[in-house]
């Protein structure tokens, strides 16, 4: 399999470095505007190879989709990233410009690959790429679900400590669907489980009110701590993502992509779990959703809509 990862700034760097230590790929091209950049990440990773154990070759270009040319996926961080106080959303303007152009480079020389979208926001960008290019559906995808699902279990873990039950967030099986939207996204508790044993029976509601607000802010927080946009996280997601496409995994992760019917809803992307394989998603699945959840998931489109409407001439 062959990779290009689009953008080597924090988030694309990692991306790369991920999927080469997963070791499922036979190439990762590193793309940046910025003369060097890629090159030097790439030649970095390239001499971790004898010390991690990877075949994986790694190669850095500035600006040349030539190189990128028969890839089977695409991940494109391109664009600019939050800074504090910003929210996703600040950023469709510009961002969609970059992320348009992008895309339409690299289709050109990988006509075949399947492209899933990080920059933000990613909910409308995911949405652009797909309208842009004409493509099926089922080679666009958004990958904020899986990101949100993985902080989602990461603050379940923490209150479930706190509450005297020994937990990591790998012991615990919670998933985030919606907008990758600070006020909007939607973790759903009601089937979060540790071990098998229903979150709601192990923690307060206060608490678990506590652990949705903190998985909404979580990119928020992190942002405020760092400066910037978090990395780690969100490029060891998208690796994940790719993973599961190389190895025809058909696992269930919650992803943003197009809709057309399902949940009642169509013509935005939205996050929703998805069964992912070698020809990207395959079918969504569906979770029933009842009282507050389902209202939440109903705000979540309706903001969807409000920023696509932002992308304007971007779509034409």
């Amino acid at each position: 399999m062959k990779v290009t990862v689009v953008g080597a700034g924090n988030v694309g760097a990692t991306v790369a470095n991920v999927v080469a230590l997963k070791k499922f790929a036979q190439e990762v091209v590193l793309i940046d505007i910025k003369e060097g950049v890629s090159e030097g990440k790439a030649m970095d990773m390239m001499q971790c190879s004898h010390a991690l154990n990877f075949d994986t070759t790694v190669k850095g270009v500035t600006n040349d989709y030539a190189a990128t040319a028969n890839s089977d996926v695409v991940v494109v961080t391109s664009g600019l990233p939050r800074k504090p106080g910003m929210t996703r959303e600040e950023l469709v303007g510009v961002n969609a410009k970059i992320v348009k152009s992008v895309v339409e480079q690299a289709l050109k020389h990988s006509p075949n690959a399947i492209f899933i979208i990080i920059s933000n926001p990613m909910d409308a960008m995911t949405y652009l790429a797909l309208k842009s290019t004409g493509l099926p559906r089922n080679r666009v995808i958004g990958m904020g679900g899986m990101l949100d699902s993985s902080r989602f279990r990461y603050y379940l873990s923490e209150a479930l400590n706190a509450a005297g039950h020994p937990a990591t967030p790998s012991d615990v099986d919670g998933m985030v669907i919606g907008g990758h939207n600070d006020k909007t996204m939607v973790p759903l508790v009601s089937i979060a489980t540790l071990r098998g044993i229903p979150v709601t029976q192990l923690l307060s509601k206060e608490v678990l009110a506590d652990v949705v607000q903190k998985t909404k802010v979580g990119g928020a927080t992190l942002t405020g701590l760092l400066g910037t946009s978090a990395w780690y996280a969100p490029g060891a997601s998208a690796a994940t993502l790719v993973e599961a496409i190389a190895l025809d995994a058909k696992k269930v992760i919650p992803c943003c992509v197009y809709l057309e019917g399902e949940y009642g809803e169509k013509e935005l992307c939205v996050g929703v779990p998805i069964v992912l394989g070698k020809g990207g998603f395959e079918k969504v699945v569906d979770v029933k959703l009842e009282g507050e959840e389902k209202a939440k998931f109903e705000e979540s489109v309706q903001a969807a809509r409000e920023v696509n409407a932002q992308l304007g001439d971007a779509l034409k």
